[in-house]
């Protein structure tokens, strides 16, 4: 197997995102982990992609696709009889209702505890990823997710999660019920806070929010990075994503991090131009790992980050084809 510096282990997946008006759909490979892995790549981070897909020429022109994209395969599982698939207008949000999957009896859902070596797999890498949307599949899922995360630790890696909610994917089990298991094995944790108030049950001043004010947000993003940071003393690391939409078009965004007890915030930035929101937090998770394996101060790694998930509104697709160069000059 190739070293690498990062592993990205998620379910790869194709994104349906029909066009009625056009009577036409088009087709997108994704998957969270996979899209992170295409922006790590991008901006010249050796990374690889780990999934499951079954052996077709369907999965050998995907993997093509990947290669292009500068993302290494040679530790893919195989097996199953299909890639899952979801189903997404343009233009919409992953977070909300108009999203419909199609991912039972995928060979990613397929993997079963037990039958993979997770110490071979993770040779040769330093970084370790993964999101909640793994462990959200299925309680099997969730197992495999663990047995992974104790090979990684095990073996010294650096690990990060993205704390994904997708609601419709919960169903065997509360997400706090199975991710703070999960979240301790991490060094580096990115959501925002209603997500960390699913997934880990962390405290969250409601009613303060419904002011809907942004030194209201950042307030309340410092306590959950520091209930996180006290509940998991392995993490180290802890950022945050703003973002609010008022239309189909229309996004304001900023980002914290937070590291050694300090806040630090990217600047605000807002248009009416989003091209497709599909993987601009993905292109945030990698902006953050890429800034930290390259050791940028507080207040670059975020701006890098934030910049990341902004470039990333403005290109059809899952992948973020934004250099690095432009990244850092749009911040």
């Amino acid at each position: 197997m190739k070293p690498v510096k990062v592993i990205s282990y998620g379910e790869l997946l194709f994104r349906f995102s029909p066009d009625w008006e056009q009577h036409s759909s088009a087709l997108y490979i994704g998957g969270a982990e996979a899209n992170m892995a295409a922006s790590l790549a991008r901006w010249g981070t050796p990374v690889a992609y780990i999934s499951k897909a079954p052996e077709n020429g369907l999965s050998k022109q995907v993997m093509q696709q990947l290669e292009k994209a500068g993302i290494t395969t040679d530790r893919m599982l195989w097996g199953g009889d299909r890639i899952g698939a979801y189903f997404l207008a343009q233009g919409s949000d992953l977070k909300h209702a108009e999203v419909v999957y199609d991912r039972k009896y995928s060979a990613f859902s397929q993997l079963e505890p037990g039958t993979t070596n997770w110490d071979e797999l993770l040779e040769d890498a330093s970084w370790f990823h993964w999101s909640a949307i793994t462990p959200a599949l299925s309680e099997q899922a969730a197992k495999v997710c663990k047995e992974a995360l104790e090979a990684a630790s095990r073996k010294g890696l650096t690990i990060s999660t993205d704390l994904n909610y997708r609601n419709k994917l919960w169903q065997y089990a509360k997400p706090f019920q199975v991710m703070p298991e999960l979240v301790q094995h991490c060094d580096v944790i990115m959501g925002n806070i209603w997500a960390a108030h699913n997934m880990l049950d962390t405290a969250l001043d409601t009613v303060a929010l419904e002011q809907d004010k942004k030194e209201v947000y950042l307030e309340q993003a410092i306590k959950v990075a520091q209930e996180i940071t006290e509940k998991y003393p392995r993490c180290k690391h802890v950022a945050f994503t703003f973002r609010f939409s008022n239309g189909p078009t229309h996004n304001l965004y900023y980002a914290t991090y937070y590291h050694n007890g300090q806040q630090t915030v990217s600047k605000q930035v807002e248009t009416n131009e989003v091209v497709d929101r599909v993987g601009s937090g993905d292109s945030f998770m990698a902006g953050l790992i890429h800034g930290l394996l390259q050791g940028f101060d507080a207040q670059k790694l975020i701006s890098f980050a934030a910049g990341a998930a902004w470039s990333k509104l403005f290109i059809k697709g899952d992948f973020n084809q934004t250099s690095k160069e432009d990244i850092l000059k749009l911040i």
